[in-house]
C-alpha cells in the first residue's frame, strides 16, 4: 500500500490528518483479515511548487522566506527535518501506526532520473524551456482515472498556458528552467529538480515493485497528482494497472469549506491540544464518517467527541469492574464486527456496534470488555490504557486522609473543603462503605 505523504514546509492540519488516519483505519484493517502488509508513505521535501500545475515557487522555498531564514540547501533540509518530526510527533498523539517504509525525495533523485529515461525511451516525453514534459496525447486513456472532459475544459483551468506544451494538461517530468531553485541537481535534461508527481511514482516502485496493490490519498489528488502519477508510471513500465485499488479520503469540511493553510482555516494538532481535548477525541470523531463522506468540524462537535470517547473510557472501566458471568455470545458480535469493518471501512456503524455491546443484555462484563479491547485494534482509542489504575500522587493521598479525619469528627465544612481541593488536583472523590475511592477526572 503506498499513501501520498506531507509536503514538509508547514505543520500538517486536521484536514490533512483526516486522511492520514483513514489509512492508518485501513492499514488496522488489512492487517486485521491477515494480510502481510507494506505500507509506503513518502515525505515530499522537494519539488512540491505553490501550484499543482507545475507553477510558482518550491513549498519549501517559500516556507524559508515565511520564515526569515537565509536560503540554502542546509536550511532547507533542516527546515524539512523540523517539519517531518512535527508530523510524526501529532501522528503519535493521534495513535497513528509509522509505515514500514518512509522514503524522502532528496534521497531518490536517482530513482526518479531513471524512471524519466525509461519514459523518454518509450516515446511519451519532449523538452521545453520548462523541462522534460510528459506527452499526455501519447497516453490514450490519459482522462480516464479523473473522468476528465479534457475536450470541454478552457485553457488554463487546470493547469497554466503553456505555448511549449503540445498539451494545455502535459505535465513536468524534471524542471529546468528555476536557476534560483536551491536543490537541483544534474541530469540528461539539464539541472534541475524533479516534478511532484513523478516523485511518488519513483518511490512507490522502488519499495513495492512495478505492480502493487493499493495506493491512497485525499480525494484533491484524483484529477491531477494521480491521475499524472498513472500515466507516467504505465508509460515507464509497460503494467497495466499499475494500482489495483485507488482509495481516497474526503475532505474536512469547515464553514463550508474544504480545510486548508491557504484559506486560513488551519487548526492543528496542537490547537487542540491548547484548547484542552485529548487529540483522540479528533480521532473518535473521524470514526464518526465514512471516509468517502465529508465530515464537518467545529469545535462544539469535538467537544461532543470528547464527551463520547470519556463515556466510552469510563463505560470500559466500569464494566472491567463487574463480574458477570459469560454468556458464550462473544463470537457473534466479533462477526458482525468484522463484517462491517470489511464493508468499505463502515466504521460508524462499527463503533455504533461497539456502544451496543456496552449495553448488550446477552454478554458478560468480561466477555464485553474482551470485544471492546479487541474492537480497539482498529479503532486505536487505546481503551486498554483506561483500564490502568491511576496512581494518586502523595499530595492527593495526604489530602485524602486529612479528609477522612474531618469526616470522623463531623467536621463536613473542612470535609467538603478538602474534596473540593482534591478536585482542583484532578481527582474526584467518592465514599463508600470500604472507604474513599478515588478517580481521575
Amino acid at each position: 500500500m503506498y499513501c501520498c505523504g506531507p509536503t514538509v514546509y508547514d505543520y500538517a492540519h486536521i484536514g490533512n490528518f483526516r486522511t492520514f488516519l483513514f489509512e492508518d483505519f485501513l492499514r488496522r484493517a488489512l492487517k486485521r483479515n491477515g494480510y502481510e502488509l507494506i505500507h509506503v508513505m513518502n515525505i515530499t521535501d522537494v519539488g512540491h511548487l505553490t501550484s499543482d500545475a507545475d507553477e510558482g515557487e518550491d513549498k519549501l522555498m517559500k516556507a524559508l522566506k515565511r520564515e526569515g531564514k537565509k536560503p540554502s540547501v542546509k536550511a532547507m533540509l533542516e527546515l524539512a527535518e523540523y517539519y517531518t518530526k512535527a508530523f510524526f510527533k501529532d501522528s503519535s498523539l493521534l495513535n497513528i501506526e509509522k509505515p514500514e517504509a518512509v522514503p524522502k525525495a532528496t534521497e531518490h533523485i536517482e530513482e526518479m532520473v531513471e524512471l524519466n529515461k525509461k519514459i523518454e525511451k518509450n516515446g511519451y516525453a519532449y523538452k521545453t524551456s520548462v523541462g522534460l514534459i510528459f506527452d499526455t496525447g501519447k497516453f490514450k486513456d490519459y482522462a480516464k482515472f479523473g473522468k476528465l472532459n479534457l475536450k470541454a475544459q478552457k485553457a488554463g483551468a487546470r493547469v497554466k498556458v503553456d505555448e511549449e506544451r503540445k498539451k494545455p494538461w502535459d505535465f513536468a517530468l524534471w524542471i529546468t528552467n528555476q536557476p534560483s531553485h536551491i536543490m537541483q541537481w544534474q541530469s540528461p535534461w539539464g539541472k534541475g529538480f524533479p516534478g511532484w508527481h513523478l516523485e511518488c511514482s519513483a518511490m512507490s516502485i522502488k519499495y513495492l515493485g512495478e505492480q502493487f496493490d493499493i495506493h491512497c490519498g485525499g480525494e484533491d489528488h484524483i484529477k491531477v497528482h494521480h491521475t499524472n502519477e498513472i500515466a507516467q508510471s504505465e508509460a515507464a513500465t509497460g503494467k497495466k494497472p499499475w494500482v489495483r485499488f485507488w482509495l481516497h479520503g474526503a475532505f474536512l469540511i469547515m464553514q463550508k469549506d474544504k480545510m486548508s493553510k491557504s484559506a486560513g482555516s488551519f487548526v492543528k494538532i496542537q490547537d487542540l491540544v491548547d484548547k484542552g481535548f485529548d487529540p483522540l477525541a479528533y480521532r473518535y470523531l473521524c470514526l464518526t464518517a465514512n471516509y468517502r463522506s465529508k465530515l464537518s468540524f467545529s469545535w462544539k462537535v469535538l467537544e461532543n467527541a470528547q464527551k463520547s470517547l470519556n463515556s466510552f473510557r469510563s463505560k470500559i472501566k466500569h464494566l472491567n469492574e463487574l463480574n458477570e458471568l459469560d454468556k458464550n455470545n462473544k463470537r457473534k458480535y466479533a462477526k458482525k464486527f468484522d463484517e462491517r469493518v470489511n464493508n468499505d471501512l463502515d466504521l460508524p456503524s462499527a463503533l455504533a456496534l461497539a456502544w451496543s455491546v456496552v449495553k448488550a443484555k446477552d454478554l458478560g462484563s468480561k466477555e464485553k470488555v474482551e470485544l471492546l479491547l479487541d474492537f480497539d485494534q482498529i479503532f486505536g482509542l487505546k481503551l486498554a490504557e483506561s483500564l490502568k489504575k491511576d496512581e494518586a500522587p502523595k499530595k492527593v493521598l495526604k489530602l485524602i486522609k486529612e479528609r477522612e479525619e474531618a469526616r470522623k469528627k463531623k467536621d463536613w465544612v473542612a470535609a467538603d473543603a478538602l474534596r473540593d481541593k482534591i478536585k482542583s488536583l484532578g481527582w474526584k472523590v467518592q465514599d463508600s462503605r470500604e472507604g474513599p475511592k478515588l478517580e481521575k477526572v
